[in-house]
């Protein structure tokens, strides 16, 4: 897990890197998608068994992609003015945002408690965005949605778990972008300066595609509970290369809401992990029925 946030901080390290270069941001997002698509297909060596990449709902996989695909571009265009913890900060936001949605879209319904974490999670983004005061801008905008795009993408995976092979949605989650995108590459399309650009183009699917892998291998080693506190230890690498590579450094107003976030976020990783407790120790019971408003 420590491995895919840092592979996932390489991911938009690059791509920062790449749209402050001047590169389209959907030719980014492109080339990202196409070099996991390739690196996917050889990891789970595709040609062996293609029937473990076949789709039950062609079209849940498509909606699927069309978020992850916004998720993606609104993210790389979010990187041209914001700085690396700060769209990370808000991204952080979003298992609150998924909490909220699981009630009307998967029938898990939070607690006042949770509740409370997910309003102090909000707070974390005002915090961060500021608005009102001449600071929530086009970046802070682009941020939410891509957070937005990413909430409906979990939700959607939740929901076709449990009729879709892993691999199918490993390998469709980037496929489904891939197809989307094409049609804009007429226009998007443009030559790198020099080989370095190139260079980090063409790996931008590597870590995206590695940094998936990495984490179907975490959740097979370990409890997604257990996992749930390490994808934090992202804001420790953004703010390292954010430092390194381009100079910018948070202010204490972005380093107080990454904080809220974070405690909030791990407030809700553990009152869901008290959940399954209360449940697996007396399923159909009174005891599961006050968990869940818990």
């Amino acid at each position: 897990m420590v491995v895919a946030y840092i592979l996932f901080t390489f991911l938009d390290s690059s791509s920062k890197y790449l749209v402050l270069a001047g590169i389209a941001p959907l030719f980014i997002a492109w080339m990202r998608f196409a070099g996991h698509v390739v690196l996917v297909a050889v990891l789970f060596r595709g040609w062996r068994d293609i029937g473990r990449f076949r789709a039950a709902s062609p079209t849940a996989h498509i909606v699927r992609g069309a978020f992850l695909a916004g998720s993606t571009v609104f993210n790389i265009l979010a990187l041209r003015y914001l700085q690396l913890v700060e769209t990370t900060s808000i991204y952080f936001f979003g298992p609150m945002i998924i909490t909220a949605l699981a009630g009307p879209l998967l029938g898990e319904w939070a607690g006042w408690r949770r509740w409370s974490a997910i309003f102090a999670g909000f707070i974390g983004v005002l915090v961060i965005t500021r608005p009102g005061i001449g600071v929530f801008g086009i970046g802070h905008f682009l941020a939410l949605g891509s957070m937005l795009s990413n909430s409906f993408y979990v939700i959607m995976t939740r929901r076709m778990s449990a009729s879709e092979t892993p691999e199918s949605l490993v390998f469709y989650s980037a496929l489904a972008p891939l197809v989307l995108l094409t049609p804009t590459l007429p226009f998007t399309a443009s030559m790198p300066g020099d080989a370095w650009q190139w260079l980090l183009l063409a790996l931008l699917g590597v870590f995206g595609g590695l940094s998936h892998w990495c984490l179907i291998q975490a959740y097979r080693q370990a409890t997604a509970t257990a996992l749930a506190p390490y994808p934090y230890l992202q804001m420790v690498w953004m703010i390292a290369f954010g430092w390194f590579i381009f100079d910018q450094f948070p202010d204490n107003w972005t380093l107080a809401g990454a904080a809220i976030i974070v405690a909030s976020g791990l407030y809700i990783v553990h009152r869901e992990h008290r959940l399954r407790v209360r449940n697996r120790a007396a399923p159909g019971s009174e005891t599961e029925a006050v968990a869940k408003k818990l």
